[in-house]
């Protein structure tokens, strides 16, 4: 599994997401930031195998539609646009095992 972004640094202040979900099964997309000294792909796992999405600043997982829901579908598309200060973010798939999969990047918002 593998999560992409089309570009690792953008302008701080709106920000919109389009996740278009070209694999076999549900994924989503949330935004998590990252402090000074934590490495993307290094948050802990759950006994569910999830990361903590309590600081989650927003997400994309609702098929053919704007923010939260079960996940986007094979072959569809979600989005959220988020108003984001300058800072270091993780881009991640939070479903059960997707985020230990490797599907995670790193945004830079200057």
């Amino acid at each position: 599994m593998s999560l992409s972004i089309d570009r690792s640094r953008v302008g701080s202040g709106v920000v919109s997401f389009l996740a278009t979900n070209e694999g076999s099964i549900r994924h989503e997309l949330v935004i998590l930031p990252l402090t000074d000294s934590q490495v993307a792909g290094s948050r802990p796992t759950s006994s569910e195998n999830k990361v903590d999405e309590t600081a989650s600043l927003g997400e994309a997982s609702a098929t053919c539609n704007a923010g939260e829901g079960s996940g986007i579908a094979p072959g569809s598309a979600g989005w959220v646009t988020l108003n984001l200060a300058p800072g270091r973010y993780e881009i991640v798939c939070n479903l059960p095992g997707h985020y230990a999969a490797g599907m995670y990047q790193e945004l830079i918002v200057s």
